[in-house]
C-alpha cells in the first residue's frame, strides 16, 4: 500500500471522520516518548503541530541517515507540522502561549521543572485554555525524590524491571534491541490523553496535567513481579528464551541450527503437542493435565520437545507444529518482517516518499479501527517546513514573521 503527500487515507468513501480529526495538538517533546504519542495521534486525524528548537530533534540526525536525515524520521514524524521555535527566547515562549489558546493537547518530555522555568508550567498555561490537556513524560514523573534525575528510556526499562529479566541465567541482563520504555510511555500517555478527554467532555470542558514516568511505564508491564514477591519472597529471575511457571513454552534448536519458538502452554494445546511429538505418555499423564504440574516438570517436558525439533529442520516443524494447532513461529528480522505476506496484507509495510523523492518503506497503522482507521496524509517535516504557515494562522504577518527570523526566535 502506498501512502503519499496528500490525503491518501486507508479509508473508504463514505466512513467517518477519524476519530482524533479536529483536535489540535502541540508537540513540545523531542527523541522518542512523546513524539511517539503524538504520532499515534496524527496517524488518527489529529493536527500535530511539533515544535523544534533551530537545530531541530536529534532524532532527526539518529541511526541510518540519508541525505542528511535519519530514515526513522520518515515513520517517527509523519502527518505533522514543523515550526522552529527558540522556547529559551521570551518571544518564543510567548509563541507557545498563543498556540496554546487553540490547542486541545500539549505534550512535552522535558526534565521535570523546564517547563516552568520557561513560563509554561500547566497552571499559567491552563489559565490561558482551561480545556487544555497536558502530557508531561520524565524519567520519574513529575513527584517523589527522584523527580530531578535525567532519565532516558533504558534507565526506566532498568528500575521497572525489564532489564534485570532480560538475557540468560547467570549473565549480565541484556538491552531490548528497542527503545521499549520510551514506546511504552508514548502509549500510556495515549491513553491518558483519551481519558482526558472524555473526562473534558463529561466535565464542563476542563483538561488537566498527565503524568508519565519512563519507569512506571515498564513496571506496569511486569505482570506477577510484585504479588509474588509479597506473598513468597520470590525474586523473578532472568530465564533466557523460557517463561518460569509456564510450561511448555521455549525456543527449540532444529537440525538446521535455527530455533522454533513453541507455547504448548494451554491444557488441550500440550495435548496436542505431546501426541504430534509421539509421548502419548506425556499427554495422558495426570500429573501433567495443568499448567501447576507442567511447570514443575519444565524440564523434563523441554527436553521431550527438543528430542523431536533436533531431527527436522525449522521449517518441517512449524509447518507440523501449525498443523497441529499449537502456536508456533520463528523470531523474525527486518528482513523476514518485510518479505512476510501476512504484514503485506494487512497494510503493516507502507510505502511513502522521501523529499528527495526517492521511495522507502515504514511500519504500518495500528490499531485498525473498521470505520475509522488511521492513515498517512502528509509526509514527515523538513526542519521548520511549516514555521509561515503556522504563524500566519496565529495573525503574524509578513514583515513580523521577517522579524523574528532575523533574530533566530523562529
Amino acid at each position: 500500500m502506498t501512502q503519499n503527500n496528500v490525503n491518501t487515507t486507508s479509508s473508504a468513501p463514505g466512513m467517518d471522520i477519524r476519530p482524533m480529526q479536529g483536535l489540535k495538538v502541540l508537540e513540545l517533546g523531542q527523541l522518542i516518548a512523546g513524539p511517539f504519542a503524538s504520532k499515534i495521534l496524527a496517524e488518527f486525524g489529529a493536527d500535530v503541530i511539533k515544535v523544534e528548537p533551530p537545530g531541530g530533534d536529534p532524532l532527526r540526525k539518529w541511526r541510518y541517515v540519508h541525505d542528511g536525515t535519519s530514515v526513522w524520521w520518515a515513520a517517527h514524524a509523519r502527518n505533522k507540522r514543523s515550526i522552529t521555535l527558540d522556547l529559551r527566547q521570551p518571544e518564543g515562549q510567548e509563541i507557545v502561549r498563543q498556540m496554546v489558546r487553540e490547542a486541545d493537547i500539549l505534550i512535552e518530555n522535558f526534565r521535570p521543572g523546564q517547563m516552568e522555568k520557561w513560563g509554561l508550567g500547566y497552571p499559567e498555561l491552563s489559565q490561558i485554555n482551561p480545556g487544555l490537556i497536558m502530557l508531561r513524560v520524565s524519567g520519574y514523573g513529575q513527584t517523589g525524590p527522584y523527580r530531578d534525575r535525567p532519565g532516558f528510556g533504558v534507565i526506566g526499562e532498568a528500575m521497572g524491571g525489564l532489564r534485570y529479566l532480560s538475557g540468560e541465567p547467570g549473565r549480565p541482563p541484556v538491552r531490548v534491541g528497542v527503545s521499549i520504555g520510551d514506546t511504552l510511555s508514548g502509549l500510556h500517555g495515549v491513553i491518558g490523553i483519551l481519558m482526558a478527554l472524555r473526562h473534558r467532555e463529561q466535565q464542563g470542558g476542563l483538561g488537566q496535567e498527565i503524568d508519565v514516568a519512563l519507569y512506571e511505564s515498564v513496571f506496569n508491564m511486569m505482570e506477577s513481579l510484585i504479588p509474588e514477591y509479597s506473598k513468597f519472597g520470590a525474586v523473578r529471575e532472568p530465564s533466557g528464551a523460557s517463561m518460569p511457571g509456564i510450561a511448555p513454552t521455549n525456543a527449540y534448536l532444529c537440525s538446521d541450527g535455527k530455533y522454533a519458538l513453541i507455547a504448548g502452554n494451554g491444557d488441550s494445546i500440550f495435548k496436542r503437542l505431546m501426541k504430534l511429538i509421539n509421548r502419548p505418555d506425556l499427554a495422558e499423564d495426570p500429573d501433567l493435565a495443568d499448567n501447576q504440574g507442567r511447570s514443575a516438570r519444565m524440564q523434563e517436558l523441554d527436553e521431550a520437545i527438543s528430542a523431536w525439533t533436533i531431527q527436522y529442520d525449522r521449517d518441517t516443524v512449524l509447518d507440523a507444529v501449525n498443523a497441529a494447532g499449537v502456536p508456533c513461529g520463528k523470531s523474525y528480522d527486518a528482513a523476514d518482517i518485510a518479505n512476510d505476506p501476512h504484514y503485506r496484507a494487512r497494510d503493516m509495510i507502507l510505502t511513502t516518499t522521501l523529499p528527495d523523492g526517492s521511495d522507502i518503506e515504514v511500519p504500518g497503522i495500528v490499531p485498525k479501527l473498521s470505520r475509522t482507521p488511521g492513515a498517512v496524509d502528509r509526509l514527515a517535516p523538513t526542519l521548520g517546513e511549516h514555521t509561515d504557515e503556522i504563524l500566519t494562522e496565529l495573525g503574524f504577518d509578513e514583515q513580523k514573521r521577517a522579524d523574528l527570523k532575523s533574530r533566530g526566535i523562529v
